[in-house]
């Protein structure tokens, strides 16, 4: 399946980094976040990605085009740097359509511009490109087929901790709550969709505002609720937190991490 990854925000809350760099550059450890995002999906076998780019798109541009598959494989050079053998197992071979659909362009209207890239596709996936998550791909994907739906997002609880309070008219307080405690779920992205998603998005309309609510009343839209790692890199917090996980090795995101290993 294709994937379609909308790069294009302005990033104003990581303000910080993407002054230089649009956010999907931003790196934890080694990689872009982007980076990430895209082997999330590559380990399940979808290699073929849709890039909606927009704020500082040459930047994104110049990272694949530059990209070289020596960067993260071992390797032995020869014939004074003309001959490149990579040991051991090759990176995948992704296929990037890189696409610079605006600046100001919403959500809903990025992935528009790209439906003549996906239109052949019965069913595509689509991502912001600054979350991470350890969800079964090929569960959510499998209970998506045969809801026979034409939308779907991943649900999670809210990543911040809060406390709910609960009073009567009064002002006499009945109970608190913390929010993980709550039946409280957000959108998480990691989309998917059958090609009939663009009969219910018009001109101009976001993504889930407009046209969610029409698959909603249409009973069309389905949320697969995910109680395990989730985060999204909106901060400098944010990204500190991931920074400092992969430092520890730990990266629930990708199959091959000891931790994600060690929960299965």
């Amino acid at each position: 399946m294709k994937v379609v990854l909308f790069c294009g925000g302005l990033g104003t809350r990581i303000r910080d980094y993407s002054d230089a760099i649009p956010k999907p550059m931003v790196p934890i450890g080694h990689h872009p976040i982007l980076w990430h995002v895209m082997q999330y999906y590559s380990q399940y076998g979808h290699q073929d990605f849709v890039l909606c780019l927009g704020y500082k798109a040459n930047a994104v541009k110049d990272y694949f085009l530059d990209y070289k598959q020596t960067t993260d494989s071992d390797c032995t050079v020869s014939n004074f740097g003309r001959k490149v053998e990579i040991l051991g197992k090759r990176p995948p071979d992704w296929r990037v359509s890189l696409v610079d659909t605006g600046i100001w362009r919403n959500i809903g209207q990025r992935l528009v511009a790209v439906r003549h890239l996906v239109e052949d596709e019965e069913i595509f996936l689509a991502n912001y490109s600054d979350g991470l998550t350890d969800a079964s791909l090929p569960d959510m994907i499998d209970r998506f087929k045969r809801s026979g739906k034409v939308g779907c997002f991943i649900a999670i609880h809210p990543p911040v901790t809060f406390h709910l309070a609960e009073f009567n008219e009064q002002g006499d307080v009945r109970r608190l709550r913390a929010s993980q405690e709550s039946d409280i779920w957000i959108n998480g992205g990691y989309f998917i969709f059958r090609n009939t998603i663009f009969d219910y998005i018009q001109e101009g309309e976001e993504l889930v505002v407009e046209p969610f609510k029409r698959l909603i009343e249409c009973g069309q839209l389905m949320a697969y609720k995910h109680e395990g790692f989730w985060r999204a890199m909106d901060t400098l917090r944010d990204r500190q937190v991931l920074e400092e996980m992969i430092e520890r090795g730990e990266m629930p995101w990708s199959i091959g991490s000891p931790v994600r290993a060690a929960a299965s």
